[in-house]
């Protein structure tokens, strides 16, 4: 974990999230996309390694033949290149390892890239707006894989991985409909605010700050204190930090290098168009997030990755009031919102549990049953409290599976296709480059109940040809974005303690590691595998 010095009393970020890929599954899957798996992954790769301008301007018409080639728009990617100002030495050792795990498996960047293009170009807006090296725009490619949903052992959430403490004392609010952590712009803008910040405690020494991002300032002014005593170099290259920080800034630099001298490397890096993404537009109050989708005339999962900020199916009832959705479609969502009545805002409501409520009680108020109450907020059993958060679906239309009870869904299920408004068994052939993040996602369901429905753990391998059973029915009110994170067990830790701090079951996590468990006694340093949903 980051640390800030003891006297500031301000926690930092976790160190958790140095990120390459696992390249034995494809990486459009963000299962494999935590920060752990990709560590493990690169420390694997390296002991074998070998050491290797936005906009037009106006132009007279031609009068005479020219042989000046034609003007070529700038792209993000070339902009951060111009404002890159630290050394990229390709002939440094720690920095070569790196290029060349990413020459290697070019597969990655170009899968990354692809990702970063929602972002990139308010990303490095701010970077230039700072006047800071154009290199930290490519951290979210370290820290994440540019991934929205990411999330580290340490619970580091979002593109730039801050830990819950250090998220709050940087503005990042935290609730249970909202976690600024993975606020695009909120964050970007609290992480360089707190880069710039170390900068600033080493005098401008951009290198230190960025190890300091990822071990705490405390952790370099002690390695720096040592050398001093020493007569020792105290730049970063010289200094003895951990294992995890001397790698972290190398591959940074190793991503920088390979980005300006694309042209010479077989890695095809997404062009990102020099021009906002996305837009900000007001939603006149609180809106169901398939609202906005249906609004925009966009697809729901690009809302969301727009917007992963928000754990549920509508936007926070406080506000802010407004969502990002593509530039593209900004005229058309104003003229829909312009039209869209005041009670179609939302198809869920929120409701908050007095004293004396029961979820029978809720659910006959609501006129649905406690089942679907139950589902839709993720219960185990019917205990609620006093004070707790529900989300209720409203404006159901006739005949929809949330009027229906557990056992008449399942009698639903078990007649499939008798009807085109009941839900449909798909028998599903498995091809090459399939995951259950990106079968789940092409049939609108979630990786819990596609491997629910076929008796398997999400970390199970798929086979090609492999036959697996869906049932095509519409989501019953539950957002998921599932994650694979690595632990390390540490003293005191027993599985009841680790099921509750990733919110999971113990019979999961024993499900999960059944070849790494000998019993349910554990032992500290031992690694296990976790699939975490990062929005509960």
């Amino acid at each position: 974990m980051k640390l800030l010095p003891v006297c500031l009393l301000i926690p930092v970020l976790s160190a958790c999230s140095v990120l390459q890929p696992n390249t034995s599954s494809p990486l459009e899957d963000p299962q494999a996309l935590s920060a752990e798996n990709q560590e493990n992954q690169l420390t694997a790769d390296e002991s074998e390694a070998p050491s290797l301008a936005p906009g037009t301007k106006d132009q007279e018409p031609a009068t005479e033949a020219t042989d000046e080639p034609p003007l070529v728009p700038a792209t993000s990617w070339d902009r951060i290149v111009d404002q890159f100002e630290l050394a990229h030495d390709p002939s440094n050792a720690r920095m070569k390892r790196h290029m060349d795990w990413y020459v290697r498996h070019p597969r990655h960047l170009e899968q990354v890239s692809d990702r970063a293009r929602r972002y990139l170009h308010y990303i490095v807006s701010e970077v230039q707006r700072r006047d800071i090296p154009g290199e930290l725009a490519l951290l979210p490619i370290v820290e994440s894989a540019f991934d929205p949903f990411a999330y580290s052992h340490g619970r580091a959430a979002g593109v730039w991985q801050f830990i819950p403490s250090t998220g709050k004392a940087y503005g990042l609010h935290q609730d249970w409909w909202h976690d600024g952590r993975r606020d695009i712009r909120s964050a970007t803008n609290a992480a360089l605010d707190y880069l710039e910040y170390l900068a600033g405690r080493f005098d401008g020494d951009w290198m230190l700050a960025l190890a300091s991002y990822n071990s705490g300032a405390g952790t370099v002014r002690k390695a720096i204190r040592k050398n001093s005593k020493k007569g020792l170099p105290t730049d970063f290259w010289s200094l003895d930090l951990p294992k995890e920080t001397r790698a972290y800034v190398p591959k940074l630099i190793a991503i920088s290098y390979l980005l300006e001298h694309r042209d010479e490397f077989d890695i095809a890096w997404k062009p990102v168009e020099d021009a906002p993404y996305f837009a900000a537009v007001p939603t006149g109050g609180q809106i169901d997030l398939s609202q906005v989708a249906e609004l925009a005339e966009t697809d729901l999962d690009e809302i969301y990755r727009l917007n992963p900020q928000f754990n549920r199916w509508a936007t926070h009832p406080d506000g802010p009031h407004e969502v990002l959705i593509p530039a593209t479609q900004e005229v058309i969502y104003q003229q829909n919102l312009a039209e869209l009545a005041d009670d179609a805002r939302l198809k869920w409501n929120r409701y908050v549990v007095r004293s004396g409520d029961s979820l029978i009680s809720i659910a006959r108020k609501h006129n649905i049953t406690a089942d679907v109450v139950r589902s839709a907020n993720q219960l185990s059993s019917n205990t609620i409290y006093a004070g707790q958060q529900l989300l209720i679906p409203s404006a159901l239309k006739s005949g929809s599976s949330y009027n229906l009870s557990l056992s008449e869904r399942l009698n639903r299920k078990q007649s499939a296709g008798r009807s085109s408004n009941r839900s449909q068994r798909v028998d599903y052939r498995v091809k090459d480059g399939d995951s259950f993040w990106k079968i789940a996602r092409k049939y609108d369901t979630s990786v819990s109940k596609l491997t629910g429905w076929n008796g398997m753990a999400p970390g199970d391998p798929l086979r090609v040809g492999q036959k697996l059973t869906i049932w095509t029915t519409k989501s019953n009110g539950q957002r998921e974005e599932v994650r694979k994170v690595f632990y390390q067990v540490r003293s005191g830790d027993n599985l009841s303690t680790i099921a509750s701090r990733f919110n999971v079951k113990v019979s999961e996590i024993e499900r999960w590691n059944a070849s790494k468990l000998g019993g349910r006694y554990l032992k500290p340093g031992q690694n296990l595998t976790l699939y975490v949903d990062v929005i509960r």
